[in-house]
Protein backbone atom coordinates (compact mmCIF):
# COMPACT_ATOMS: atom_id res chain seq x y z
CA UNK A 1 0.00 0.00 0.00
CA UNK A 2 0.86 3.25 -1.10
CA UNK A 3 -0.02 7.07 0.40
CA UNK A 4 0.33 9.91 -2.44
CA UNK A 5 1.18 13.48 -1.43
CA UNK A 6 1.07 16.97 -2.94
CA UNK A 7 2.04 19.99 -1.65
CA UNK A 8 1.34 22.90 -4.18
CA UNK A 9 4.04 26.20 -2.90
CA UNK A 10 2.87 29.42 -4.44
CA UNK A 11 5.87 31.38 -5.12
CA UNK A 12 6.28 35.22 -6.63
CA UNK A 13 9.56 33.74 -8.61
CA UNK A 14 8.99 33.05 -11.89
CA UNK A 15 10.11 29.87 -13.33
CA UNK A 16 13.75 30.39 -13.98
CA UNK A 17 14.61 31.37 -10.12
CA UNK A 18 12.65 28.87 -8.60
CA UNK A 19 13.95 26.07 -10.27
CA UNK A 20 17.56 27.62 -9.68
CA UNK A 21 16.75 27.79 -5.98
CA UNK A 22 15.58 23.95 -5.86
CA UNK A 23 18.41 22.88 -7.90
CA UNK A 24 20.22 24.90 -5.28
CA UNK A 25 18.72 23.46 -2.12
CA UNK A 26 16.56 20.30 -2.57
CA UNK A 27 19.44 18.40 -1.63
CA UNK A 28 19.48 20.25 1.93
CA UNK A 29 15.43 19.28 1.65
CA UNK A 30 16.04 15.92 1.29
CA UNK A 31 18.77 15.56 3.85
CA UNK A 32 16.44 16.75 6.44
CA UNK A 33 14.69 13.33 6.05
CA UNK A 34 15.21 11.37 9.11
CA UNK A 35 17.50 8.43 8.52
CA UNK A 36 17.80 9.89 4.73
CA UNK A 37 20.18 7.62 2.82
CA UNK A 38 20.91 7.23 -0.76
CA UNK A 39 19.32 10.09 -2.40
CA UNK A 40 19.40 11.00 -6.10
CA UNK A 41 17.72 13.96 -8.40
CA UNK A 42 17.65 13.93 -12.29
CA UNK A 43 16.16 17.11 -13.71
CA UNK A 44 13.66 16.49 -16.93
CA UNK A 45 13.17 19.84 -17.98
CA UNK A 46 11.21 22.02 -15.45
CA UNK A 47 10.34 18.69 -13.40
CA UNK A 48 12.53 17.08 -10.82
CA UNK A 49 12.72 13.63 -10.13
CA UNK A 50 14.07 12.30 -6.71
CA UNK A 51 13.89 9.37 -4.64
CA UNK A 52 15.52 8.94 -1.19
CA UNK A 53 15.48 5.66 1.50
CA UNK A 54 14.13 6.82 4.69
CA UNK A 55 13.66 4.07 7.49
CA UNK A 56 14.32 1.32 5.24
CA UNK A 57 11.80 2.38 2.88
CA UNK A 58 12.19 4.11 -0.83
CA UNK A 59 10.34 7.62 -1.41
CA UNK A 60 10.09 8.45 -5.34
CA UNK A 61 9.05 11.83 -6.18
CA UNK A 62 8.41 14.66 -8.36
CA UNK A 63 8.51 19.07 -8.19
CA UNK A 64 7.14 20.69 -11.05
CA UNK A 65 8.42 23.99 -10.99
CA UNK A 66 5.53 26.32 -12.59
CA UNK A 67 5.56 30.36 -13.29
CA UNK A 68 3.93 30.77 -10.28
CA UNK A 69 3.84 27.66 -8.15
CA UNK A 70 5.74 24.79 -7.94
CA UNK A 71 4.14 21.15 -7.42
CA UNK A 72 5.95 18.60 -5.10
CA UNK A 73 4.52 14.82 -5.21
CA UNK A 74 5.16 12.29 -3.50
CA UNK A 75 4.56 8.30 -2.77
CA UNK A 76 5.05 6.87 0.89
CA UNK A 77 5.29 3.32 0.90
CA UNK A 78 3.85 0.78 3.84
CA UNK A 79 4.13 2.41 7.44
CA UNK A 80 5.33 5.79 6.05
CA UNK A 81 2.14 6.49 5.18
CA UNK A 82 0.99 6.46 8.66
CA UNK A 83 2.65 9.46 9.26
CA UNK A 84 1.77 11.26 5.87
CA UNK A 85 0.72 14.41 7.53
CA UNK A 86 4.08 15.12 9.19
CA UNK A 87 5.89 14.91 5.75
CA UNK A 88 3.53 16.66 3.76
CA UNK A 89 3.99 19.68 6.63
CA UNK A 90 7.91 19.15 6.56
CA UNK A 91 7.65 19.33 2.72
CA UNK A 92 5.19 22.52 2.82
CA UNK A 93 7.72 24.44 5.01
CA UNK A 94 11.06 23.20 3.18
CA UNK A 95 9.41 24.22 -0.10
CA UNK A 96 8.10 27.27 1.09
CA UNK A 97 12.08 28.69 3.00
CA UNK A 98 13.41 28.11 -0.85
CA UNK A 99 10.74 29.77 -2.54
CA UNK A 100 10.51 32.46 0.01
CA UNK A 101 11.12 35.93 -2.20
CA UNK A 102 14.58 37.69 -0.51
Amino acid sequence: MTTPITVTIAHQLGRAEARRRIESGFAQVLASIPGARDASERWDGDRLVFSVVAVGQPITGTVDVGDAAAVIEITLPGVLGLIAKGFQDRLRQAGTLLLTKK
